[in-house]
């Protein structure tokens, strides 16, 4: 459905008396992979990877640097291509804060009509699909269409936001940091929400988080992310049964566990990322890396062809699991681990 293919993005450090651009930090550097039609991408990463600068590149939110982007085989904003405003009919965004993504000077309903009367439809029309909308995401229109976003809770506010993301009849939803906000009973409302709107809607998720155990169970397939690259995707089962990169191990062996036996004794992951305006070279993972060798500081793993990914291939962007990349633990060849 989406192909993303070498993604850039880099934002100007400026200094000076002139302001001039001194360094540049580069939150997505060269990012590709394809979002299969029906299926729920997860993207996981810590702070700062570029998770959502990512989102924001997809929904033309931001001008990229570099790279394209292909839905349904015509590429976006290219003449003869997909326009932008198509784009964001089929493509169309749940921030993370609920609260700031509402005007507070309109009431809800009028919130979630907006998108359809901006579009052309007619003020009775964009009302009643409105009121469905709210339906849907289980609001009474009669009882909660009038209310400001201040008179709602976080959790209605978010499915206030989801309403009004699905008011153009988008096929994919990129939802950033959609739940994280909310308590963990809200949380969970709103995430069996989302799964029975893509099962009516026949919806599309990129769904973007740093919370583990709510990825592993939304999500048919997992992206991880650093440093504004991207170190490993496939299957959420091969990911989270047998990650091959160090870092999605240490990401998944920091989550939390409800057997108290269970302890975490030792961090799995020391120290912060390197800068990303001067990323190490070789790999960028390498300054925290416990099983780092010469060849992790010189060359840069390649991820492979992401862009002929079948769904079920797994993926990672490490010398260990490459045959012959000339670290100790890699396989001699291909089919040997």
């Amino acid at each position: 459905m989406l192909i993303v293919q070498g993604l850039k993005k880099s934002f100007p450090i400026r200094a000076g008396l002139l302001n001039r651009t001194v360094a540049e930090v580069r939150a997505v550097d060269d990012v590709s992979f394809v979002v299969v039609k029906g299926e729920t991408l997860g993207i996981v990463g810590e702070s700062g990877c570029g998770k959502s600068t990512l989102a924001r590149l997809l929904m033309h939110l931001i001008p990229k640097d570099a790279g394209q982007l292909v839905l349904d085989g015509d590429p976006v904003g290219e003449a003869r291509g997909v326009m932008l405003d198509e784009l964001r009919r089929s493509l169309q965004m749940v921030f993370q804060d609920s609260a700031s993504s509402l005007n507070p000077r309109l009431p809800i309903e009028q919130s979630i009509a907006y998108g359809p009367r901006v579009q052309g439809a007619s003020g009775s029309s964009a009302k009643a699909q409105a009121r469905s909308l709210m339906e849907k995401v289980g609001l009474n229109p009669s009882l909660f269409g009038q209310r400001y976003p201040h008179e709602l809770s976080g959790g209605q506010k978010q499915r206030v936001n989801i309403a009004r993301a699905l008011a153009l009849d988008p096929r994919l939803l990129i939802l950033d940091e959609a739940v994280s906000a909310l308590d963990k009973s809200v949380e969970a409302q709103v995430l069996n929400l989302l799964g029975v709107l893509k099962r009516q809607l026949n919806l599309t998720y990129i769904f973007i988080s740093h919370d583990l155990h709510v990825v592993r169970y939304i999500s048919d397939r997992v992206l991880v992310m650093y440093l504004g690259q991207v170190v490993e995707i496939g299957p959420v089962d091969a990911i989270y049964d047998d990650p091959k990169h160090p870092y999605t191990q240490a990401l998944l062996a920091c989550r939390l566990s409800m057997d108290p036996e269970a302890r975490v004794e030792a961090a799995p992951l020391a120290g912060d990322p390197p800068s990303p305006v001067s990323p190490p070279p070789g790999c960028r993972f390498h300054t925290r890396c416990p099983f780092v060798e010469e060849i992790c500081k010189t060359a840069a793993p390649v991820l492979g062809d992401v862009l002929a990914l079948a769904p079920e291939r797994h993926l990672a962007a490490c010398h260990m699991v490459q045959p012959g990349s000339g670290h100790s633990r890699a396989p001699d060849r291909v089919g040997v681990h």
